[in-house]
């Protein structure tokens, strides 16, 4: 055995313990979750799933809970990547020159983020709380923005609103980290040009922030077409998104559908694999 072939039966076993670990935790699991859906399982722990074929399949084509289900994801993955996105980039614009307090400031922009999750979403239904909540006493008595009565915590527009408060600093810190890493001298020579501020940020900011716009956006629509726990605990199933519609279809319903749930959740896989793919070959040139 020549010397470079030890070598690759080297890097071999020292990468097993790895592959097997990510076999046991990843590669099993999905390999299970797509013979499930293809079965009915009964109730009884002590039988074995049935066989269906395509079954699960057809009948979630036909489910207008389903399509409803999917009409909310996207909307809401959209509308609360943007709005995070930007809200993200406008802070990030208003800490690009360190001034006194600079780090004090930092670390109160990412307290959204970093709170515990099952504290800000019960606070925030407080506040939503039709009853005696003061936003709702604000948009539907003072403002008349919705009509008296209406649950305005169990909408999709409010889900948005939160996601977006709550991630926004995830956006915030990567563009922060990339706004300040622009040379300085790229404004000041846009400035003898007579390039006003509107031009500058066209012309200068934008360009140099393309990647890292297009990076955090594709990393938000990943986990927020996959999120759960954030719409779930903040509305439960009333404003239903994938997430959410799986674990009621296979955990929440008497008797329970894992074989329909499995077959969603397969769907959702194949339909965030296909539109990543699509994304870096456009945006990231990969």
């Amino acid at each position: 055995m020549t010397i470079k072939q030890k070598e690759m039966l080297l890097g071999y076993v020292l990468i097993l313990p790895s592959v097997l670990l990510v076999g046991a935790s990843l590669v099993y699991p999905v390999a299970y979750n797509i013979y499930l859906s293809f079965t009915e399982i009964p109730v009884d722990p002590t039988q074995s799933p049935e066989w269906v074929g395509l079954a699960n399949y057809q009948a979630l084509v036909s489910d207008p809970e389903f399509w409803e289900a999917v009409q909310n994801t996207l909307i809401f993955t959209f509308f609360s990547d943007v709005g995070a996105t930007a809200l993200g980039l406008g802070v990030a614009l208003l800490f690009r020159n360190k001034f006194r307090g600079d780090g004090i400031m930092r670390g109160l922009v990412l307290l959204p983020y970093i709170a515990p999750l099952i504290a800000i979403a019960f606070t925030w239904r407080w506040l939503l709380q039709p009853t005696y909540g003061i936003v709702p006493h604000l948009l539907q008595d003072v403002l008349e923005l919705y009509p008296s009565g209406t649950n305005i915590r169990e909408t999709l527009g409010m889900v948005i609103l939160f996601d977006t408060w709550r991630y926004f600093p995830f956006a915030f810190l990567l563009i922060l980290a990339r706004v300040r890493s622009i040379p300085n001298e790229l404004y000041e020579a846009a400035k003898i040009d007579g390039a006003g501020r509107v031009a500058r940020f066209k012309d200068i900011t934008l360009p140099e922030l393309k990647f890292v716009l297009a990076a955090v956006f594709l990393l938000r629509w990943i986990w927020n077409f996959n999120v759960f726990s954030d719409v779930w605990l903040f509305v439960g199933n009333n404003v239903p998104i994938l997430g959410t519609f799986v674990y009621v279809r296979g955990f929440n319903t008497i008797p329970p559908n894992q074989g329909y749930a499995a077959a969603v959740a397969n769907l959702m896989v194949i339909g965030l694999f296909v539109m990543v793919i699509g994304y870096v070959k456009y945006f990231l040139d990969w």
